[in-house]
């Protein structure tokens, strides 16, 4: 598996990035996690993490940027993903010296493809369409693009989505020349519902639905980019996860999942007046008992409880609705 993306799919990349502000290497996060702190944005294992014990991955998928991440540890896969990063390569700049999804994509090519092939004794071509490539990006680059007034004023939401799509489309295209047939891209998820979004935009609801109608005008527009892009990618199988309405599921009916907490992070938020940007854990701060009954761990990114749902819908769900046009289990058959 090779993962793509932002801080939901990201392992530790981050760790080793200087410079980088979206650093999650400190308790409490991972304090569920094997190892503890590991750079994964959540309490324990992210969904990438569940989705390789499904697929009979032996081992944690290693982040790139790991120095040790070479050679014999790269055979099952490697996870580019860059907390804070985007599908645009502006996205992120505040965040620090991110990776974007173009900049992951060139590390992929110019890096791993050669060392790959030397441990595999194959071209990547031959052994490339074993692999399942996972793409989660795009959120980002609304929280921390279009929203932050970094476009063009008279760029409207929908001519940003669809220049987004299209930017995304060449970067599936460009994995695709290299050898890639099996995608899994994951939707972004309801962003307007998180404790972060409630807190900067005060709402009687229960999510903010203007943030939440811009994510949904992208996840639709990438399920027709699953429809449309195989006409120009034969032999490639495109799915799309849709954590969103997973993840709005459970916000409607959270008793019945076996959640009690759908608007409050488990852990204390580092606040503006902390120094922190209302997403991410306070270093040290105080955390919930129970982990397994929140629906966020921090202001924006779910408990691993929820990844647990997610993963479980993904790899085995038979509702079009929540993964399309087939479950990873099937993709990994074919």
């Amino acid at each position: 598996m090779f993962v793509f993306g932002s801080s939901l799919v990201d392992n530790g990349n981050n760790n080793f990035i200087k410079n980088a502000i979206a650093k999650v290497d400190y308790l409490p996060y991972g304090i569920d996690f094997p190892f503890g702190p590991s750079g994964r944005f959540t309490n324990g294992k992210n969904v990438i993490d569940l989705l390789g014990e499904h697929l009979g991955i032996p081992t944690y998928i290693p982040p790139f940027t790991d120095p040790s991440t070479k050679g014999k540890k790269i055979v099952y896969g490697v996870n580019f993903a860059s907390g804070g990063s985007g599908i645009l390569d502006d996205t992120g700049a505040i965040a620090g010296n991110l990776m974007s999804l173009n900049a992951q994509i060139r590390n992929f090519e110019a890096v791993t493809l050669p060392d790959l092939e030397v441990q595999l004794r194959s071209k990547s071509r031959e052994s490339l369409p074993r692999f399942l490539f996972v793409v989660g990006s795009g959120g980002n680059d609304y929280s921390l693009n279009y929203f932050m007034g970094l476009v063009n004023s008279n760029v409207s939401l929908e001519e940003f989505t669809a220049n987004l799509t299209t930017t995304l489309t060449h970067q599936l295209k460009r994995l695709y020349n290299l050898g890639a047939r099996k995608f899994a891209l994951m939707s972004i998820n309801p962003n307007g519902c998180s404790p972060m979004a409630k807190s900067r935009f005060p709402t009687r609801d229960r999510c903010v639905e203007s943030l939440n109608r811009a994510v949904h005008l992208f996840n639709v527009r990438l399920k027709t980019l699953v429809v449309g892009v195989r006409a120009q990618m034969p032999d490639s199988v495109l799915v799309l996860v849709n954590s969103y309405k997973v993840i709005r599921d459970i916000i409607r009916d959270p008793a019945s999942k076996g959640f009690t907490s759908t608007r409050t992070s488990c852990c204390e938020v580092a606040t503006i007046n902390d120094g922190g940007t209302g997403i991410l854990c306070k270093r040290g701060g105080s955390i919930c008992t129970n982990r397994s009954n929140h629906i966020f761990f921090d202001g924006l990114h779910p408990t691993e409880a929820v990844n647990h749902v997610i993963a479980n819908k993904a790899y085995a769900s038979n509702f079009k609705s929540e993964v399309y046009p087939m479950n990873l289990k099937q993709l990994s058959e074919i």
